[in-house]
């Protein structure tokens, strides 16, 4: 499996007991819904290693997990802080104008004042103040990621419609 064909679910924070369980972060809105996976894969050494998984145990956005073959408390250290994914396929379907942020990577944007302004080049994640980065006039372009500025997205057309800010381009194109 590459990892452009998964999502990141959470990461490993710590071992769990002496038996090889480990706590994992979940980075979801729904941890529920991966009550029953199978397995995950682990990024570790810079590749991705399939686990299957013995037990889940969720608790709010953390739960406890206990792959197969992971027996003691020593083997489970070594997957401290590694990142753990799902494959794409395996994230949950969204309303429409709910969008999953690898899915809108070259939309293109519209302005409801001033129309076309660029696409989608980047999402920048910093602790809920997500960004869209987007190219305008040869130049990068940071929008936050905020309701009261997305007014639609168009899937079909690969469009997502805003309402910026008074002089939010302004401060880009006036050094």
């Amino acid at each position: 499996m590459e990892i452009e064909h998964c999502f990141q679910l959470g990461y490993i924070v710590k071992p769990h007991g002496v038996h090889g369980s480990l706590t994992i972060f979940l980075d979801t809105d729904n941890p529920e819904y991966y009550n029953k996976m199978e397995s995950v894969y682990v990024e570790y050494q810079q590749k991705l290693v399939p686990f299957f998984i013995e037990t889940f145990k969720p608790t709010g956005n953390k739960a406890t997990i206990k792959f197969q073959d992971v027996d003691d408390i020593d083997l489970a250290a070594q997957y401290k802080g590694c990142a753990i994914y799902l494959p794409l396929d395996m994230l949950p379907s969204l309303g429409d104008n709910q969008f999953y942020y690898h899915e809108i990577i070259g939309y293109k944007v519209v302005d409801r004042e001033v129309g076309e302004i660029g696409k989608v080049k980047y999402i920048y994640e910093a602790n809920g103040n997500d960004l869209f980065a987007i190219d305008y006039r040869k130049k990068e372009i940071l929008v936050p990621i905020r309701d009261e500025f997305i007014q639609k997205l168009d899937k079909k057309a690969s469009t997502v419609f805003l309402s910026l800010p008074d002089g939010l381009l302004d401060v880009y194109l006036n050094p």
